[in-house]
């Protein structure tokens, strides 16, 4: 053991990859292709990302108050904390197929809106995989109403607002998309629209696995589709290596958990629209982050009938009154201030031009409500003044309205006035978006998701399944300097490191390394932790976390440099054989390999050897020409080089049964694996 940990501790350290807070723009190509689309928004301003109140730079991060670290703890509502693309490596973007699932009500929206962060973000997306050298393939699907949205129309439009040819492809098959995998160079190319495609709706498996024939990385960049299972958000998921978000999805990922944050108070919501039937499940959630409820539209009359208020019954919805009722206790349980219209702009419906106010209990027969009346305006106001957040997610509209009345935009206007007051706005839907930005002074600051369905599915606690199927990341800033004594030392990490037998005796043995146990299993890490507590150890330490697809934003923070990495016995499971190696996948692999300092070694280990061969190939496969075997080919490490056994190795070794064993070292010049290769033999 003292050999090759003399050896590891001499070795010298590789540049560790960090983190992209701010990617820059690179110069982009200056071509400009003549206008085909003239229905289409025109795009005139450079991209930027990480601007306006969707700055990507303050998106949220998670702050941890204990020093156990639990990766799956603390998410909010269920969403977790996941790649994206501003946290990748740009180096490992360079000639990989990476597909992009934009969002086309962004890029190809026809209303004239050349300011929202949002389209910034969408472009800035294409553009910076573009310019990190990445053969960059664009899938969506658009209206297919009209012939201004062909497939060819659009990648002249997306041509244009780029400044990069965008080349369109008609089907999509293996044979096509292999040959244009095959064929890229220097453009964008634009599958075919996926409206005409039934399968994409059903998730189905096999036009997924047609779809992202060749691809290598997964961008989902389309968060008004995330909250439905598509074959292009959630199947092709299956068949990339790396699935990450790219700028806009990001941005809108970190506005809406905002949303669900009681970070200011007083917290208001007001609710519009009608069906709450369906909403109704949101409310228990809103309950518990907000002091008011603002009810507007045609489902306050629901609200108004559950608190005895009379109100005219053929606008009450009978199937959602048990919902209603339920909301009203919820209200008065959480000491919920409940806020309902006190009076309409009426229309006669005999004489449609005729319009008058009547208060909510008093509608007289013969008339409809269109809008808010004055004395609800003036109230709503009043109610909001005091407000610290406030979110207006469904429209202001009744089953009637009239162009003579403008209750909304006078809401629009009061929340403006409030957002220019320090007090934080959010706008969910299209019709409340498209208010605001009528409305908005160039000095106030709300935020605007304009899909409200995704808004209303996370509010009622459901998993988006958009956000769930791509990858993972760790979601703390770890303060190294509170878990080591010295956190400069040399790391060395077991992945899946179990009960930590194994990494709490080499702590113990070595002072002048630092231990880092990452397992999934949160119980055996609290028990890992008590442990080295009771040690008083302060150079060892235990993560609960998926390493496969966190290991990269772990480790890349630490200062001291990573010498060894060891897998053992991973998921030992006799029952499924074939899932024992799940765990090693190629991000992690690569993450491995970036961080792993020159001459760094890597530790395999199985008692199947079926297992033990499949691990040594993988890191053969994607270890990037990095690696090379310390022992030499077609063979197995006799002994345990370090000394001390985990424990299942004890229990292997105990009923007579073989280890297989395997080394890496990685070096950027092969004489220093060859000379470390033969310091390892001379010693064994």
């Amino acid at each position: 053991m003292g050999h090759l940990l003399n050896l590891l501790n001499g070795t010298s350290f590789l540049n560790k990859l960090s983190f992209y807070h701010s990617p820059n723009l690179l110069h982009h190509i200056t071509c400009s292709y003549p206008s085909k689309v003239s229905n289409f928004q025109k795009y005139h301003a450079a991209p930027l990302a990480l601007q306006g109140n969707g700055d990507l730079a303050c998106h949220v991060e998670s702050s941890f108050k204990h020093k156990i670290y639990i990766s799956n703890g603390g998410e909010l509502n269920d969403i977790p904390h996941i790649q994206t693309l501003r946290e990748f490596p740009r180096t490992e973007l360079f000639e990989k197929v990476v597909m992009v699932r934009f969002d086309s009500n962004i890029l190809l929206k026809q209303e004239p809106n050349q300011t929202t962060p949002s389209g910034f973000n969408a472009l800035f997306t294409i553009k910076y995989l573009y310019e990190a050298g990445a053969k960059v393939i664009l899938v969506s699907d658009w209206n297919r109403n009209g012939s201004e949205l062909r497939t060819e129309s659009v990648a002249d439009f997306l041509s244009e607002i780029l400044q990069i040819q965008v080349v369109p492809m008609q089907g999509i098959s293996f044979s096509k998309l292999k040959r244009v995998k095959d064929d890229m160079k220097e453009n964008i190319h634009l599958l075919e629209n996926l409206s005409y495609f039934k399968e994409e709706v059903a998730n189905c498996l096999e036009f997924a696995r047609v779809l992202s024939s060749g691809v290598d990385i997964f961008v989902n960049d389309s968060f008004s589709n995330s909250h439905r299972v598509l074959a292009s958000t959630v199947g092709v998921t299956r068949f990339c290596y790396a699935c990450i978000t790219g700028f806009h999805f990001e941005e809108r990922l970190c506005l809406l958990k905002n949303v669900g944050e009681a970070s200011k108070k007083p917290y208001v919501a007001i609710i519009g629209g009608g069906n709450l039937y369906d909403k109704a499940a949101s409310f228990h959630f809103l309950a518990s982050k907000c002091e008011g409820f603002v009810f507007v539209g045609m489902i306050s009359f629901q609200i108004m009938y559950a608190l005895g208020v009379s109100v005219p019954l053929n606008l009450v919805d009978r199937k959602a009154l048990n919902e209603a009722l339920d909301i009203v206790r919820l209200a008065r349980d959480t000491n919920v201030q409940i806020l309902y219209p006190k009076d309409f702009w009426c229309r006669n419906k005999q004489n449609p031009t005729q319009l008058q106010v009547f208060p909510s209990h008093g509608i007289s027969d013969g008339w409809v409500p269109v809008d808010l009346g004055p004395v609800s305006l003036d109230e709503i106001s009043s109610f909001l003044t005091n407000c610290k957040k406030i979110l207006w997610i469904g429209p202001v509209k009744f089953a009637d309205s009239s162009k003579y009345t403008n209750g909304a935009s006078k809401l629009a206007e009061v929340l403006d006035q409030l957002s220019q007051s320090n007090c934080e706005i959010t706008a969910v839907g299209t019709m409340a978006c498209q208010l605001m930005r009528q409305k908005k002074s160039s000095a106030s600051v709300v935020s605007m998701v304009e899909n409200a369905a995704v808004v209303w599915e996370f509010l009622k606690g459901r998993k988006l399944p958009g956000v769930m199927a791509v990858d993972r990341a760790y979601p703390f800033q770890i303060k190294w300097s509170d878990i080591y004594s010295d956190p400069t030392q040399p790391l060395v990490v077991d992945i899946g490191s179990g009960n930590g037998l194994f990494l709490l005796e080499m702590a113990r043995r070595r002072r002048d390394l630092n231990f880092l146990g990452l397992e999934i299993n949160e119980k055996l890490v609290l028990r890992c932790l008590d442990s080295t507590h009771q040690y008083a150890l302060k150079n060892g330490y235990f993560i609960a976390t998926n390493a496969t697809s966190t290991f990269r934003s772990i480790i890349s923070s630490n200062p001291g440099e990573l010498v060894l990495v060891s897998i053992q016995c991973p998921n030992p499971d006799f029952n499924k054989p074939g899932h024992r190696w799940r765990m090693l996948q190629r991000p992690l692999i690569e993450a491995i390999v970036d961080l792993l300092a020159s001459n760094g070694k890597v530790f395999l280990q199985s008692d199947v050897e079926a297992v033990a061969i499949s691990m040594e190939e993988q890191f053969m496969r994607y270890g990037k020409g990095k690696l090379d075997l310390v022992h030499g080919q077609n063979e197995w490490l006799e002994e345990n080089p370090f000394g001390v056994r985990s424990d299942w190795e004890k229990h292997v070794l105990e009923r007579g049964a073989p280890m297989y064993r395997t080394m890496f070292s990685k070096s950027s010049d092969i004489s220093e694996v060859s000379a470390a290769n033969d310091v390892i033999r001379k010693d064994s």
